[in-house]
């Protein structure tokens, strides 16, 4: 589905890496000048209709926004995606690899400003953004959302060379307390300079007003989550990329 914002719309872009062939989306908000880039990362079903609308809002700030594509397929099927995200998840080297594959396609963008750069993820493009971190990407700052926290290599997070935001749901079934808990040990131990914003009553993917069609327990859709995580993000753009 192709969508617009406003003035702003989505252009495809393929890249490779290794040998398979990816397309992500990119959403110019630079009006012209030198400006902020900001790499989506997407969920595990991949870049759905929510993904296109995040995307064109983080471009609709001032910046340009490119949504990355982690599985080199259109619309997988829910198994195939699941998949995806546990070949990936086994293989932190080939993760990371296919997220830097992205951050280069942004960062090579004439208007991008490659000091002022921040990667998002949604669910487990949460999980890409920071393994990204986690690999010493040169960004400015990783924001997650409902992101997947457990790591096989919590030892790098002395690599993150930027701050870290994570806004999670307080019911959420699928990262729980004592993942949240074992996060913030490990950022502690690495010396990130992290925060984590816990949203009470929130769910599991609260910022995608799609989910409750799936009809997947402990998966809602929060309107206060959502808009007060949107704010927290905006805020650390702020501070990250003044």
């Amino acid at each position: 589905m192709a969508l617009t914002g406003g003035a702003l719309s989505l252009t495809p872009v393929p890249y490779s890496f290794g040998s398979r062939q990816y397309s992500g989306l990119l959403a110019d908000g630079s009006s012209g000048a030198r400006a902020p880039g900001v790499l989506v990362a997407h969920e595990g079903p991949g870049i759905t209709d929510h993904i296109r609308r995040r995307t064109l809002e983080v471009a609709s700030l001032g910046c340009v926004a490119f949504a990355l594509d982690l599985y080199g397929v259109v619309d997988p099927s829910i198994e195939e995606a699941k998949g995806f995200v546990q070949a990936l998840r086994a293989d932190l080297s080939e993760l990371r690899g296919r997220a830097r594959a992205a951050l280069d396609v942004l960062a090579s963008h004439p208007r991008v400003d490659d000091t002022r750069i921040a990667a998002i993820g949604f669910c487990f493009g949460g999980t890409a953004a920071l393994e990204l971190a986690r690999d010493g990407a040169a960004i400015a700052g990783v924001v997650g959302f409902h992101a997947g926290l457990s790591t096989s290599r919590p030892e790098d997070a002395a690599n993150i060379k930027c701050p870290v935001l994570i806004c999670m749901g307080a019911q959420d079934p699928i990262i729980g307390a004592d993942q949240r808990q074992a996060f913030a040990e490990e950022m502690t131990q690495g010396g990130v300079d992290w925060r984590m914003h816990v949203h009470g009553g929130a769910g599991h993917s609260f910022t995608n007003r799609d989910i409750d069609a799936f009809g997947f327990p402990g998966f809602a859709y929060d309107e206060a989550a959502d808009r007060r995580s949107w704010a927290e993000m905006r805020a650390f753009f702020a501070e990250i990329f003044a």
